[in-house]
């Protein structure tokens, strides 16, 4: 399954891309928002992720915008591994009482660690009340993008992300390693170094017949 990752302005465009897609990624950091805005995108008849990174906009903000999310049925809200506990663990109780599913990502925009390192990270996801571990790292070798892709082979749900160009393979060969889904960019807006439009891997799996 493909996930498409919505990088918008304004949530009119959100609302026109959701016609397009089965399951997409709504980046709220983007976006200005009222509580109503958020209830409007996330009663849309897809499936939804929430997310919403830092970008200065204050934490109890950032919270906020998220349980909107999560109390207007969001099907899984993403939450990074860094943050503190105290900011993590009412969503996630947020989350299990509305029956969404957590997400607990972990980026690397640098490099990406050795596999026991890779591994650790991966139940420490799972420590902080994940129902899915999400790694994302900056990918410069086949050896690196190796060590990605063998993340999927955990018993619980592993989305594993290679960034940059050397890390595409990872994001094309997820849904071959047990992983939920993949994410694709839409209409060349990139959410992260190394996204493939959806429309392509769309074409890819249908030749590979793994959708």
């Amino acid at each position: 399954m493909i996930c498409v990752s919505l990088v918008k302005k304004n949530v009119s465009d959100v609302m026109e891309a959701l016609k397009k897609v089965r399951l997409a990624e709504i980046r709220l950091e983007t976006l200005t928002l009222t509580r109503d805005d958020v209830v409007t995108m996330f009663s849309a008849d897809v499936r939804l992720v929430a997310t919403c990174r830092a970008n200065g906009q204050g934490e109890e903000r950032r919270a906020e915008i998220l349980r909107w999310a999560i109390e207007a049925g969001a099907d899984y809200v993403d939450l990074e591994i860094e943050t503190d506990s105290s900011f993590k663990a009412p969503l996630v109780q947020l989350a299990r009482e509305k029956g969404c599913k957590v997400i607990v990502s972990y980026h690397n925009f640098e490099h990406t660690p050795d596999t026991e390192e890779l591994h650790r990270i991966v139940e420490t996801c799972f420590f902080h009340g994940a129902d899915i571990a999400k790694v994302a790292c900056h990918v410069e070798t086949p050896s690196e993008a190796a060590r990605i892709i063998g993340l999927g082979d955990h018993e619980k749900p592993v989305i594993p992300i290679g960034m940059g160009e050397m890390g595409r393979i990872a994001r094309v060969a997820a849904p071959f390693v047990g992983s939920p889904f993949s994410y694709a960019s839409m209409d060349g807006e990139d959410a992260a170094p190394g996204q493939i439009d959806a429309k392509i891997l769309e074409k890819m799996y249908t030749y590979l017949k793994v959708m």
